[in-house]
């Protein structure tokens, strides 16, 4: 059973710093010389010196152990160091662990960092190959010998259900690609800088897993991408406007399995990120209605429009009404879509951007992000707010 009351943690730490590599699709050097490069970036635009830091979490998924980057990142001795499961959905979770860090005292300055060549050396797109025996795989099992070997064609089952449940078309999805690449176009750090699509483009690509067609479905990049946590208090002493962590949360749902969850009662919705959601809205004291700037882990449409509806922005079924109507600024730095697909590291980053007013697409007077991580996944996600 999920936490039923507010949680401590909000307003004890912020984000003061972001660094990130150039996204592409050949980095043409190590995963881990990605990583020293975007937690050095990281650190200097913190306003910190390597020497600062004493903490470090990163993604169970990664082939950077900490001390490694630590000691290539000039970094010294460090007193907390941590990693969090399932891929993407770590995402915030990394945030949250740095700041559970602070709080406590157990940590001054936290970096969270993700870094891989997912385009030029590991693709996850290409699906299972080879899996040492677990009770993941084992799960994994029921399901790979019907066809079903790669993310897109397990986010394809529930997005099945979604249109028919609803009444809906693919084009529902498309109304995510489009507001993402619109955003990315203008972005000179996106991969598709300078190229929006329109619904009539989404419509005319090709089908990956009905219903699911190639603008549905995320990029695969090389790059790394950093975050720096410390104390709120720390924190207005340093160059650049903290993003105050106002909620962090992780959720699992009842019946979770790891993107194959089909064994529950209602496949049109994502529970884990109800669990999220719920222990968010407790300890922030926020509903979506205080929510300036949304970015939404997009690595497969169908799950931006269910994520719009577990955190109650719109009605079950009218999410793809609602990003038309650009209800609420969407995934602004162009999301996995658009940007880049970095395990949703990237997108903190873009809301701490909005936060200090420095996004290429910024929203006018942006106060409060919603974050969230990867999606049909144990999860997790943020709400960010600017310091005062």
């Amino acid at each position: 059973m999920s936490l039923h009351r507010a949680d401590s943690l909000g307003g004890r730490a912020a984000v003061v710093g972001i660094g990130a590599t150039e996204f592409s699709k050949d980095s043409g050097r190590s995963e881990l010389k990605l990583a020293v490069e975007a937690v050095r970036a990281a650190i200097e635009d913190a306003g910190l010196s390597p020497a600062d830091v004493d903490g470090m979490v990163t993604f169970t998924m990664d082939t950077n152990p900490e001390i490694t980057v630590a000691q290539a990142a000039g970094i010294g001795e460090l007193s907390f160091f941590s990693r969090v499961h399932y891929g993407g959905g770590a995402a915030c979770a990394t945030v949250q662990q740095a700041a559970l860090a602070v709080a406590a005292g157990v940590a001054e300055v936290v970096v969270c960092y993700r870094a891989f060549n997912e385009r030029s050396g590991r693709r996850f797109g290409s699906g299972v190959r080879q899996r040492e025996p677990s009770a993941e795989g084992a799960a994994l099992g029921w399901n790979l010998p019907f066809g079903l070997l790669t993310p897109a064609s397990w986010v394809a089952m529930t997005a099945r259900r979604y249109l028919h449940t609803h009444g809906l078309t693919p084009e529902a999805f498309g109304q995510v690609a489009v507001a993402g690449r619109r955003h990315a176009a203008r972005n000179p750090a996106a991969y598709f800088h300078g190229r929006p699509i329109t619904l009539d483009d989404h419509a005319s690509s090709r089908w990956i897993v009905e219903p699911l067609r190639l603008l549905d479905c995320c990029q695969e990049t090389d790059g790394g991408q950093a975050l720096v946590v410390t104390s709120v208090e720390r924190a207005r002493y340093l160059p650049r406007p903290p993003a105050v962590v106002l909620a962090a949360a992780q959720g699992a749902g009842r019946a979770q399995e790891q993107m194959t969850s089909y064994y529950r009662d209602d496949l049109t919705g994502l529970p884990e990120m109800g669990v999220v959601a719920r222990q968010l809205w407790r300890t922030s004291g926020l509903g979506p209605g205080d929510i300036d700037v949304g970015i939404l882990y997009d690595h497969f449409t169908p799950y931006v429009l269910m994520q719009l509806e577990e955190f109650g922005f719109c009605g079950r079924g009218e999410a793809a009404e609602f990003v038309a109507a650009d209800a609420l600024p969407l995934n602004t730095h162009g999301g996995q879509l658009g940007e880049a697909y970095l395990h949703g590291m990237n997108g903190i980053a873009e809301a701490v951007r909005q936060l200090r007013g420095t996004s290429v697409n910024q929203t006018a007077g942006a106060a409060r992000a919603l974050v969230t991580a990867g999606t049909g996944v144990p999860t997790s996600a943020l709400i960010l707010g600017a310091d005062g």
